[in-house]
């Protein structure tokens, strides 16, 4: 290490844009999608299925537009949680 002291330094990475994903409960499954990546979607019979697929999913379908040479939405879609009594969380 004292040899080379810029190997003991630890890298950080930015993370990359934060879409919103949508996660609905239907009668027998869960169903996600991301509003600002049109066709990116996934269903999973738990919460947990769900996500993890939109979590593959959303990197894989930017790869894909990437290649198509589609432009890469930014995203846009912003979440308020709201209790039944108007209070935002």
């Amino acid at each position: 290490m004292a040899e080379h002291p810029e190997a003991s330094r630890v890298a950080t990475v930015a993370p990359g844009p934060a879409y919103v994903v949508i996660i609905e409960e239907g009668p027998h499954n869960y169903s996600a999608y991301a509003p600002d990546l049109p066709g990116c979607i996934a269903t999973g019979a738990t919460i947990e299925e769900v996500t993890r697929l939109m979590r593959e999913g959303i990197p894989f379908h930017l790869e894909g537009m990437r290649e198509d040479g589609e432009p890469i939405p930014p995203p846009r879609t912003r979440v308020a949680l709201v209790t039944a009594d108007g209070d935002i969380l």
